[in-house]
């Protein structure tokens, strides 16, 4: 059983994994990277070829994931290729590989292809961001390990993706209070806890709902046909 340490970004568990706790910064940036490149591929691909590749990506990954949990020499050879970006609470349970990968699946047979895309962008930066600030200067909990610091931080980075992105695909309707709203979307995306559900899997899940109706009210959905 991993015993709790005074948490820094230098600390690791005595198992070599890093907590929740920890500031990470390798699981940070390849998370950023991966999503940021399932995003690339469903704006630059078509529909079916992006649908196809995330179906590949999850029966390639989530398998394994699951049956490493009964094979102990399975366990020990991904924990070690993977071991820089794994955390130690997935040594013995689902990678947040599994549930990104599965979110963002659901999402793309579900929603609109603009909300499937800026909701890979909020989970790609606002969560690793948010996830930084708030471990490093969050000193006002909300509950749990969220903090007003780092709520703070993913409504901003939520806020500038959104109008970025639609400034990008020239929506120029209502930017700012879409902006905003899309900010605080992402933001309450990021900070609901849902069971013991990873937020890689509710993030764009609940991302996607609330820009929907976000999309819905102002009229966006002609956009992104």
């Amino acid at each position: 059983m991993v015993t709790p340490t005074v948490m820094t970004e230098s600390n690791v568990t005595p198992s070599g994994f890093k907590n929740r706790s920890d500031l990470h910064v390798a699981r940070k940036v390849w998370h950023m990277c991966g999503v940021f490149t399932l995003f690339c591929g469903w704006m630059l691909f078509p529909y079916w070829l992006s649908v196809t590749l995330l179906a590949i990506a999850c029966i390639a990954f989530i398998p394994a994931d699951i049956m490493r949990q009964t094979n102990p020499a399975l366990n020990r050879q991904l924990l070690k290729a993977f071991r820089p970006i794994m955390r130690s609470t997935e040594v013995n349970k689902l990678a947040g590989t599994t549930y990104l990968l599965s979110g963002a699946l659901v999402i793309a047979l579900i929603f609109n292809p603009g909300v499937v895309a800026l909701s890979l962008l909020f989970l790609a930066f606002a969560d690793p961001l948010a996830s930084y600030v708030g471990i490093k200067y969050g000193k006002d909990k909300i509950f749990g390990h969220k903090s007003v610091q780092g709520f703070i931080a993913g409504f901003l980075v939520c806020a500038t993706l959104t109008g970025l992105f639609l400034t990008y695909n020239r929506v120029g309707e209502h930017l700012l209070i879409v902006s905003l709203l899309g900010g605080l979307v992402g933001a309450l995306a990021e900070l609901i806890p849902i069971s013991k559900l990873d937020d890689n899997f509710t993030m764009p899940v609940f991302s996607s709902i609330g820009l929907t109706i976000l999309f819905y009210f102002f009229g966006f959905f002609t956009y992104f046909n």
